[in-house]
């Protein structure tokens, strides 16, 4: 039987074919560009040919992904500024622009002005809208659509059921994006300008990491040239984290965001020690950069000396007042280190070039350069300001007892000295047991020396966890660009965990930063997010806690266990259900574990390895929850992640990082006593 000319199904699958063949299209004509003879050199052709073949991967269809996921249909004509709309037009919303053979759009890409009443039009305001339509697929397929009749007083507002099918549908593999999904709050940040800092507290599943992606790929279509000039970067965790949500903005044809941690950021030295808590408190501190400075400086000594020129049968004096006031001159300018150790030369050849001048010479800019590189002013400056490598700098602070006191004092008390002091000095920049805290300071008195590159823009995930001394490493990568700054207060499972958004945003060199706070949970259920929110008083009281807006309450339980094969049966079962299992244990547990799930024949990954349709199980040490998600999770023991914290408070967070990744479903499994913040109501 056939179906119905008017059947909208029909008509919508007709249209996504039709926009299938056209996306091939665009990229075959991409494909057939004939570059030859049309550059100027080699280097050209070759930059054109890498431009052709980032664009050629940015119109790639993916077979899985929905090309588009919503439709607008206006009731007039959009304003001057969106001069594409017309009366009753309508419009597809998906993840990129495609158009057809004579240039009329099929699909809107979802950053455009046009498409945001697709995210914020509502009963109250429908910005025009008479009907919103999303879709939904199956393995990229349209399968069910769902109408908003916005204009319409006599239509009840409802929830949208494919809304919810989307947010809980199971996940297996990376990171997906939530372009189809995002909610008026999360759009309002995703469309903020270029030019402002936002830093966004979001509790648990208020999908604050894809709110800073997709911030990312619209700043991307809004501010291009610029952006593509600078550069933007986005800087997680951990590996396994960056591998996790990699995948974010290929699928929204953003090919060209780089990933980083902040240990890559600082990558001056290779990391073979780690330190205490004690010291690693102490060299993240900001006051660090103030004894930096300091020890470097220190290097910087007044001219006693004049310095004698001769060029040819003449010889020119500066005396040794004026090269002091050069000098002086340049500590006052405040500029760079290496930047003011470059200029001096010049400084004094140009000293020369004025009593040139009064004899009646005249010198040019050559004399001058000649002049500054003459084996006499060289030496002078070697002595009054000599060059420093900021590797051996900080070697010494950390080694010389002495040196570091003369340059702490009135900074860092007798004990917070001790703390950072190796017990044995190394011999060598190479020898040296670099933590990860030493490579944060040599990466600030690198740039106290020459100045670090500034990007257009940058991510941070994660940020509660970083040192006063890390923020101010990432706060050197976009001086003269702007930031997003993504964290939960809550989540802070480090002994430097910062206490408040403003002095984080302090250090950064973002103190303007606009706070945004997201209270609403999208992917962790009602069950589960209440139960890991009594730790919130114990944690972080003053914050609010996350309020599931999930229909599906999801599956919660709390199971006592005799020893591991019991946890491995709970992990069997959640295995039954579709989609992606996380077992999370305390690090110290994760060996005992691994053996009872290779006894149970029962394959498993390790954080940042992908699942796939046959291993769906993760083992996740609870050290590197923290961002990740999956549809179900077993937590062995919340007891012994606690106690695998150097204070409780940080176990406590840990823990409450750990009960806070799941999406359809938690069993938290234990044979010890449950922590007494969450065993006073236990539910079961």
């Amino acid at each position: 039987m056939s179906t119905p000319v008017d059947d909208p199904l029909s008509r919508e699958r007709s249209h996504l074919s039709a926009s299938r063949s056209a996306l091939r299209a665009m990229r075959e004509d991409v494909e057939a560009l004939d570059i030859t003879d049309v550059t100027a050199n080699w280097v050209n052709a070759e930059v054109l040919a890498r431009q052709i073949e980032e664009r050629i991967k940015a119109l790639a269809d993916l077979s899985d992904t929905p090309l588009f996921f919503g439709r607008l249909d206006y009731l007039h004509a959009p304003g001057a500024e969106q001069a594409e709309g017309a009366d009753g037009e309508r419009f597809y919303i998906g993840r990129r622009h495609v158009h057809d053979h004579d240039g009329d759009p099929m699909v809107i890409d979802w950053r455009a002005p046009v498409s945001q009443p697709f995210y914020r039009a509502s009963k109250k305001d429908p910005m025009d809208v008479a009907l919103r339509r999303r879709f939904g697929y199956t393995r990229g397929d349209i399968t069910a659509y769902e109408d908003e009749h916005l204009s319409d007083p006599a239509e009840a507002s409802r929830t949208s059921k494919l809304l919810q099918q989307e947010i809980e549908r199971p996940r297996v593999g990376p990171m997906r994006d939530i372009v189809a999904t995002i909610q008026p709050e999360q759009d309002e940040i995703v469309r903020s300008g270029l030019s402002g800092t936002v830093c966004v507290q979001g509790g648990p599943g208020t999908g604050k990491t894809a709110v800073g992606l997709h911030r990312v790929a619209y700043l991307l279509y809004a501010h291009r040239e610029r952006l593509a000039r600078t550069g933007t970067l986005v800087i997680g965790p951990n590996r396994s984290f960056l591998h996790y949500i990699e995948q974010v903005l290929p699928a929204l044809g953003e090919l060209a965001v780089q990933q980083a941690t902040v240990d890559d950021l600082v990558a001056h030295v290779e990391i073979k020690g780690t330190d205490d808590a004690t010291a690693a408190v102490v060299k993240g501190d900001a006051r660090l950069a103030r004894v930096l400075r300091r020890a470097l400086y220190a290097h910087v000594t007044m001219p006693t000396e004049p310095v004698v020129v001769v060029r040819g049968s003449r010889r020119w004096r500066i005396p040794a007042y004026e090269l002091e006031q050069l000098v002086r001159e340049l500590l006052d300018r405040d500029i760079r280190y290496g930047a003011a150790r470059e200029a001096l030369p010049q400084r004094i050849a140009h000293a020369v070039l004025v009593q040139m001048e009064r004899s009646g010479e005249a010198p040019d800019d050559r004399v001058q350069d000649a002049v500054a590189r003459n084996s006499a002013v060289k030496a002078a400056v070697k002595a009054a300001w000599p060059a420093v490598d900021p590797v051996k700098l900080v070697l010494r602070l950390l080694s010389d007892a002495e040196f570091l006191a003369v340059h702490a004092e009135g900074i860092l008390d007798e004990d917070e000295q001790k703390a950072i002091l190796w017990a044995k000095p190394a011999r060598s920049v190479k020898s040296a047991k670099w933590s990860a805290a030493d490579a944060v300071l040599i990466d600030e008195a690198t740039d106290l020396i020459q100045r670090t590159h500034s990007l257009g823009h940058v991510v941070l995930d994660e940020a509660q966890d970083l040192s006063p001394m890390q923020y101010r490493a990432v706060g050197r990568r976009c001086t003269t660009g702007s930031a997003t700054v993504l964290g939960d207060l809550a989540q802070g499972t480090t002994p430097w965990a910062t206490r408040g958004w403003q002095e984080a945003l302090t250090h950064l060199g973002k103190p303007e930063a606009l706070v945004e706070e997201l209270t609403a949970g999208f992917r962790v259920p009602t069950d589960v997010i209440t139960y890991a929110s009594r730790l919130l008083p114990h944690i972080a009281p003053g914050l609010t806690p996350v309020v599931s807006i999930r229909e599906n309450p999801g599956h919660f339980e709390v199971r006592p266990v005799s020893g591991p094969k019991d946890v491995v049966e709970a992990c069997r079962e959640l295995l039954r259900h579709e989609g992606s299992t996380g077992l999370i244990a305390a690090d110290a547990r994760v060996p005992e574990l691994a053996e009872a799930l290779e006894q149970a024949g029962i394959p498993y990954l390790g954080p940042g390895e992908e699942t796939t349709v046959d291993t769906r199980l993760t083992l996740v040490p609870a050290s590197l929850a923290k961002g990740l998600e999956y549809d179900y999770v077993v937590l062995d023991e919340p007891r012994a992640v606690v106690d695998g914290e150097p204070d409780e408070r940080t176990g406590l967070r840990r823990l409450y990082v750990a009960l806070t990744r799941a999406v359809s479903g938690l069993i938290v499994t234990h044979a010890a006593e449950l922590p007494p913040q969450l065993a006073s109501t236990t539910l079961h």
